[in-house]
């Protein structure tokens, strides 16, 4: 049985590390807020694109043809695919990295010909260290997502597919579902859909019926469509963001809670070990005395 001193020695060493869990709790709670707060106030104006592309396909449903085009002539080995995937910086947020990291690993790395695109650290180390390529490092961290990181992946990205270089574009990254669960998945951006744009019924942007685009709809549409995918990939780079943070903070609530269920138990074997060296010295004492009579 460890005696009292090494008891003490244990549990302030957990409380240090609790300071530190505790610390980092609070720091992902406050960039967490920070994260929302700032989607929330941008989503407005991708809405009022998304749905001014809807209006304008309703009037000029033959705009946008390249952002369209299916490749339907390049199947199987002939068709290449782009994968973003958005990982973190950094660890100690429990099964984040490892989820969008399997995910990717399942459906994005099946052919060969399929080129992989990765946003933050450890999923560049991982795959460097898997001799998985990559063909190209956004030298961004995952941290602190900006509208300018998103929109210089967006044009990188856009440019391939519209060249010919990849056919099909997916985003791979975590979505937050609710306070307490995040999900890894992956969404197709580009070819674009026709059905996914709906109209927004508001006031702030009318249908035009009847308008004439200058110069033309077609060249209105691919001015817009840049945006709208700048704005899906800003709000994966903050939803992940989001879900990192969500993660670590839930990570380090169950190392504090561990922790203190740590220290209830050796407080028990504190005072049991407390008590029986108290106990020794007693008997120490008496047998000492009875020696002496």
């Amino acid at each position: 049985m460890a005696n009292a001193r090494e008891i003490q020695g244990r549990m302030k060493s957990i409380k240090d590390t609790m300071k530190i869990t505790n610390a980092m709790y609070m720091v992902s709670s406050s960039k967490h807020q920070k994260a929302r707060r700032e989607l929330k106030n941008t989503e407005p104006y991708f809405n009022m694109i998304q749905d001014s592309l809807a209006k304008l396909l309703a009037e000029a449903p033959e705009a946008g043809g390249e952002f369209f085009d299916k490749r339907e002539n390049r199947r199987g080995s002939d068709r290449m695919a782009g994968y973003l995937v958005i990982t973190a910086d950094k660890g100690l947020a429990g099964a984040y990295n490892h989820n969008v990291i399997k995910l990717a690993e399942n459906i994005a790395l099946n052919e060969e010909a399929d080129l992989l695109f990765v946003v933050g650290q450890l999923g560049r180390h991982y795959f460097e260290k898997k001799d998985i390529p990559i063909d190209i490092h956004f030298n961004y961290t995952a941290q602190n997502p900006t509208m300018n990181r998103a929109r210089h992946i967006s044009n990188k990205l856009i440019q391939l597919f519209l060249n010919g270089s990849i056919d099909d574009l997916y985003v791979i990254y975590t979505k937050v579902v609710n306070s307490m669960t995040v999900e890894a998945v992956s969404r197709k951006i580009l070819p674009l859909r026709a059905e996914e744009f709906q109209p927004i019924e508001n006031d702030l942007v009318d249908h035009y019926e009847g308008a004439a685009f200058v110069p033309d709809a077609n060249t209105v549409f691919e001015k817009i469509v840049p945006d709208y995918i700048t704005g899906f990939i800003y709000g994966a780079l903050v939803e992940s963001y989001c879900s990192e943070h969500n993660a670590r903070m839930i990570a380090m609530q169950n190392a504090t809670d561990s922790a203190k269920k740590m220290l209830k138990e050796l407080s028990v074997r504190y005072n049991r070990a407390r008590q029986a060296a108290i106990t020794q010295e007693i008997t120490e004492v008496i047998g000492g005395a009875r020696h002496k009579e």
